[in-house]
C-alpha cells in the first residue's frame, strides 16, 4: 500500500527528551502551516469530501467565508485542546446545529451524515496526525512513552463532538493499524478535487492578497501530505522539494526553540477567550 504518513529523513534533534508531553505542546502557531493539508486529508474520505463540497451551510463554507471558517476551525482546536468541559459542551452544541443540515440527498454520489461517528473519528484522526507530524518536525522524535501520552491526550479532538473514547484505538500502535486500514478508503473524485484545488490555490480570497502566498501554501500543503493523499489528489512531489521542505523545518525548529511559549501558543488562548466571550454574549460560535 502507498505510504500513509509523511517520511522525513532530516529532523531536528530532541531538545527536551524527558518532557511530560501532551497534545497541548503541539499547539504552536507553526503547526497551522499544515492546516490546508489537513483539510485535504479529511476530505479525502468520500463521505467527508462530499459532505463539505455539497454542504448547504454557506456560513461555514471555506470557499465563501474563508476567514470565518479559519476562525471557527482554529477555535475548535483551541476548545478541544485547552478548553474546559463547559467550553466543549458549548462548542459541541453550536457545531451540532450546523451539522444537522449536512446530510446526503438522493442525488449525492455517496451517502453521508455529519453525525456519522465513523466519519467524525476519521476527521479527529486526521487532526491528530497533523499535530503529531508538526510536533515531531519542530521538537524531534518522541520516546514510545511520550508518544503514548501525547496520543492519549489528543482524544478530545474527537470526543469534543460525537466520537467516544472507546472508538479511539487504545494504544499508539493500535492507532497506526487503524490509520493504515482507514487510508484504504481514501479517494478524491474530480468534483472534490476541484474544490480542494480552489482552496490550495487561494481562489476564495482577493487575488492581490493571495498571489504572493499561493506558491508557499501549495508547497507546504503538498509537503504535509503523505503519498497516499498526494496520489489521490494527483499532485507531484520530487526529491528536491522534499529536501527543501526538510531544510525549511530544520530552520523553523531552530528558531522555535527561542520563542517563548506564551507567544507560540498565545493565539489559541486568544481564540479560546473569544469563544467564552461569545458564549456569555449568546453570540454565534460557528
Amino acid at each position: 500500500m502507498t505510504e500513509t504518513r509523511i517520511s522525513v529523513t532530516r529532523r531536528t534533534a530532541r531538545w527536551d527528551p524527558d518532557a511530560e508531553l501532551s497534545v497541548k505542546d503541539a499547539m504552536d502557531f507553526w503547526s497551522f502551516a499544515a492546516a490546508a493539508a489537513n483539510v485535504v486529508m479529511q476530505l479525502a474520505r468520500p463521505g467527508v469530501g462530499y459532505g463539505v463540497a455539497e454542504s448547504k451551510v454557506d456560513s461555514g463554507s471555506i470557499l465563501k467565508h474563508p476567514w470565518k471558517r479559519l476562525r471557527t476551525t482554529s477555535q475548535y482546536l483551541a476548545v478541544a485542546v485547552f478548553g474546559t468541559d463547559e467550553d466543549r459542551a458549548a462548542f459541541r452544541e453550536a457545531v451540532d446545529e450546523a451539522h444537522r443540515q449536512v446530510i446526503s440527498t438522493p442525488r449525492s454520489p455517496v451517502r453521508y451524515n455529519a453525525f456519522d461517528r465513523d466519519l467524525q473519528m476519521w476527521v479527529a484522526a486526521c487532526l491528530f496526525v497533523g499535530l503529531e507530524d508538526t510536533y515531531t518536525l519542530l521538537r524531534g522524535e518522541m520516546t514510545p512513552e511520550q508518544a503514548q501520552r501525547f496520543y492519549r491526550s489528543s482524544w478530545t479532538l474527537g470526543t469534543t463532538l460525537q466520537v467516544t473514547e472507546d472508538q479511539w484505538p487504545p494504544t499508539r500502535a493500535d492507532f497506526d493499524a487503524y490509520w493504515d486500514e482507514a487510508c484504504k478508503q481514501v479517494a478524491i473524485d474530480p468534483s472534490v478535487r476541484d474544490y480542494l484545488m480552489e482552496l490550495i490555490n487561494l481562489k476564495m480570497i482577493n487575488p492581490l492578497v493571495g498571489l504572493p502566498f499561493r506558491p508557499l501554501l501549495k508547497f507546504l500543503t503538498i509537503g504535509f501530505l503523505a503519498p497516499v493523499f498526494r496520489d489521490a489528489l494527483g499532485v507531484r512531489w520530487g526529491p528536491g522539494r522534499q529536501r527543501l521542505f526538510e531544510w525549511l523545518f530544520l530552520f523553523v525548529a531552530f528558531v522555535n526553540r527561542f520563542i517563548p511559549v506564551f507567544i507560540r501558543q498565545g493565539g489559541s488562548h486568544i481564540l479560546l477567550a473569544d469563544v467564552r466571550r461569545r458564549v456569555r454574549a449568546r453570540s454565534s460560535l460557528v
